[in-house]
């Protein structure tokens, strides 16, 4: 009769265990890119720009996991200019990016939409930069890829879609 119990708590903690996912389960950002290559700003290289379209990708599930549950966010990335411009490296490697608070702060052109069971919440367009990039506090260290673009989304996203589910 023992061995039955234990049999039957183990069950039911592997039951347990595995419905777990499902519940608390985030949302993850569907992102697409139009045209990359033909973006304003990203780096030359396939590899460096596959490096830099997979972090935006990755920062975009991550605003997409404070969406309530049951909540998607769609993004197409329709223009990227990085904050900064490309300097040659002639020592090899990849090139530097020079930032000097000029004319090269950081702009993003999207399309998004926020949809929950299949009915759009909210959907727009909307063309991001942040002129002050480098004269306003960044939450993202110095060695963070992309740290001003982050920023710049982390504020749309906070004011654009954070803002409307305050309403809700």
């Amino acid at each position: 009769m023992k061995n039955g119990w234990i049999k039957l708590l183990q069950a039911g903690a592997l039951a347990a265990v595995m419905a777990l996912p499902a519940s608390a389960a985030t949302a993850v950002a569907t992102v697409t890119y139009a045209e990359p290559d033909r973006f304003t700003d990203v780096p030359f290289t396939p590899w460096e720009r596959e490096r830099v379209l997979k972090q935006l990708t990755a920062h975009f599930d991550k605003l997409a996991a404070s969406l309530p549950p049951g909540q998607e966010l769609k993004v197409e990335v329709l223009d990227l200019d990085l904050a900064g411009q490309t300097k040659p490296n002639f020592r090899g490697g990849q090139d530097l990016r020079v930032m000097n608070g000029g004319a090269d702060w950081p702009h993003i052109h999207l399309r998004y939409s926020i949809s929950e069971g299949g009915k759009v919440l909210k959907s727009g367009e909307e063309k991001l930069s942040n002129m002050q990039y480098l004269h306003r506090m960044n939450s993202y260290g110095n060695n963070e890829l992309l740290r001003y673009e982050k920023q710049m989304l982390d504020d749309w996203f906070k004011q654009t879609v954070a803002a409307r589910q305050a309403t809700r």
